[in-house]
């Protein structure tokens, strides 16, 4: 029987965006296998209602662990923020969000003038995760949240660096005064991968930040803990989605070594080859 140290980490997003947070896992965790679902058949969960996004975060996670994994990171800040307190007295596998992660990554860089905005889809706005985070964290510090529903479309097509992008972005940021802001949380996992637009909008005084690297370390130190960590001497990654990817991102291209390309699975019942 495998023990859970040899098991891989499950990672999954309503789309690529959790890419990101995958990135950052593999280089706190360099020697453990991971699985990543991308859910693009349902994307995106951003517009959904509560309950819907509570079931199509579940049925990932069960998928996940019947992979099997040992642990399951929800990579996706609308999911974390309406599902993930709901989810986690169901499963005994630990699972992770990113919010937590965001509000310290939001922290650490805020600065003087202890502000912060907080950019995010609708749901994850309308949930009020972020405020409630900084407020148990830092009641001290001013918070201002703005949806920005288009900038996963365009991430998932692979606009990251682009005048249709950066337009987008200057229209969703034009009702507020940036240099008021020491940082702008990105309460998205697809948005850092805009981080090239963002960056010709923003004053450069203002810092760019996202949760990634808290919630890796966070992971890291609660599989340590659980002395789950794992030693693998040839690490992979598995690829999946619930529909076709038409084109494979660039950014996949020297992110991850050893991974296979993506697969498609059936209504999270089985993979067959894209």
């Amino acid at each position: 029987m495998v023990g859970l140290a040899q098991l891989p980490i499950g990672v999954f997003d309503s789309g690529l965006g959790g890419l990101t947070v995958l990135k950052a896992l593999r280089e706190s965790l360099p020697r453990e296998d991971f699985v990543y679902l991308g859910d693009v058949a349902r994307l995106p969960y951003g517009s959904k209602s509560q309950a819907v996004v509570q079931s199509y975060a579940r049925s990932c996670v069960n998928f996940l662990l019947a992979q099997p994994v040992k642990a399951v990171v929800i990579a996706c800040n609308t999911a974390s923020a309406m599902a993930l307190e709901t989810l986690v007295p169901e499963f005994e596998r630990p699972l992770f969000g990113v919010v937590e992660s965001g509000v310290l990554a939001g922290l650490s860089q805020c600065g003087n003038k202890r502000s912060v905005l907080v950019l995010g889809t609708e749901a994850t706005v309308r949930s009020e995760a972020y405020l409630k985070g900084f407020a148990r964290a830092a009641p001290d510090i001013k918070v201002v949240q703005l949806s920005c529903p288009l900038l996963v479309a365009l991430a998932e097509e692979g606009w990251f660096d682009h005048s249709v992008t950066e337009s987008v972005i200057r229209h969703y940021l034009s009702s507020v005064d940036l240099n008021a802001f020491g940082a702008v949380v990105l309460g998205c996992t697809h948005f850092p991968l805009l981080a090239p637009s963002f960056h010709r909008v923003l004053p450069p005084d203002v810092s760019l930040t996202h949760g990634a690297r808290f919630l890796a370390e966070q992971v890291q130190r609660e599989l340590g803990l659980r002395k789950e960590l794992g030693a693998s001497e040839n690490p992979k990654v598995k690829l999946l989605a619930t529909d076709r990817i038409q084109l494979k991102p660039a950014l996949l291209e020297g992110w991850f070594s050893n991974a296979s390309e993506f697969q498609v699975v059936s209504s999270l019942a089985g993979v067959a080859n894209a």
